[in-house]
C-alpha cells in the first residue's frame, strides 16, 4: 500500500536519443518568463522585470563624433570614396619583357632617334638652300670726291685708306709727268693683293704679308711683287673738288701712267 503513494519516477529516456529532439525538451518562447512569474506568485515575491534591450554598439570617428557599428561601416566607404585619385599611386608604366634599358623604354628611344634625324635633316636642307641665294658684297663706290687741292700739302694722304683704298699723294715733280700735281695710288698689292702699309720715316709702301716694297711713286723695289702699284683717275670736278675714280685704272707697265686723267697738275 505504502507503494502507491509514492508518485511515478519519470523513465530516462533511451540510450542515444537526443533529449532536444524530444518535444517537451525544447521549451516555448515566453515559457521561462511565465514560470518564474507562477514561482513568484507561489512565494508572494514581486515579479522581476525582464532586462532591458542591449544598445548598439559604439564607434568614436575622426572628427570625434560617435557613430554605431552599423554606420560605421557606411562611413568607412564613404571616407574610403573621397580619396582623391591623386592620392592613389599612379601605376608604373607597362614595358616590354626584352626591354632591359635602365632609363628609357624602347618607345622613348625611338621616339629620340627620330628627332635627331629630322633635326639633321633640316639642318641639311637649310644648308642646301642656302647655295641658292649668292652673296652680296657692299664694296665703297668707284668715285668719290676727295675736297680741294688747296686742303692738301706735300706728302702721303692716307684720310681714304680704309674707307675707299686709295693713298692720295701730292708732289713736286712727278715722276712721269714731271710737273707738280696729284695722283692716286691704289693700295693693293700687285703680288697678292694685301694692302701695304705707308711707312713715313722710310718714305716707302710695304706690304706686311710678304714684304713687297714700293716708293712714293709706286714703282716696286724689293720683295715679291712683280710690278709697281695702280694708279686712280684723279681730275677736277665741276665744283672744283678732287675727283678720284677708282674704275679706271693705269698700269706704270704698260705705259698709262703718261695719260693725262693719271695725273692732275695744281
Amino acid at each position: 500500500m505504502a507503494d502507491d503513494t509514492k508518485p511515478p519516477v519519470p523513465s530516462a529516456p533511451p540510450t542515444g536519443a537526443n533529449p532536444a529532439a524530444t518535444p517537451h525538451a525544447q521549451p516555448k518562447p515566453g515559457a521561462a518568463d511565465a514560470a518564474t512569474a507562477k514561482a513568484a506568485a507561489a512565494t508572494g515575491a514581486p515579479p522581476r522585470p525582464a532586462p532591458p534591450p542591449k544598445p548598439p554598439a559604439v564607434v568614436p570617428d575622426l572628427a570625434g563624433k560617435t557613430t554605431t557599428a552599423a554606420s560605421a561601416g557606411g562611413a568607412a566607404a564613404k571616407a574610403a570614396a573621397a580619396v582623391p585619385a591623386a592620392a592613389k599611386p599612379a601605376a608604373a608604366p607597362a614595358r616590354d619583357p626584352d626591354d632591359t634599358s635602365p632609363l628609357l623604354t624602347r618607345r622613348a628611344w625611338i621616339g629620340l632617334a627620330w628627332g635627331a634625324f629630322s633635326a639633321a635633316s633640316a639642318a641639311a636642307l637649310a644648308a642646301t638652300g642656302r647655295f641658292m641665294f649668292p652673296n652680296v658684297l657692299n664694296e665703297p663706290p668707284q668715285q668719290f670726291k676727295a675736297g680741294f687741292p688747296n686742303e692738301y700739302g706735300m706728302g702721303v694722304d692716307e684720310r681714304w685708306k680704309e674707307k675707299f683704298g686709295v693713298w692720295l699723294v701730292r708732289t713736286p715733280d712727278d715722276y712721269v709727268h714731271h710737273a707738280s700735281g696729284f695722283y692716286a695710288i691704289i693700295s693693293t698689292c700687285t703680288h697678292l693683293g694685301c694692302t701695304p702699309n705707308y711707312l713715313s720715316a722710310e718714305g716707302k709702301f710695304k706690304c706686311p704679308c710678304h714684304g713687297s716694297g714700293f716708293r712714293l711713286t709706286g714703282i716696286n723695289f724689293e720683295g715679291p711683287a712683280p710690278r709697281p702699284l695702280e694708279r686712280a683717275r684723279v681730275v677736277l670736278a665741276d665744283d672744283g673738288q678732287i675727283l678720284v675714280d677708282k674704275s679706271r685704272k693705269f698700269q706704270f707697265e704698260l705705259g698709262q701712267w703718261t695719260d693725262p686723267e693719271s695725273f692732275l697738275k695744281a
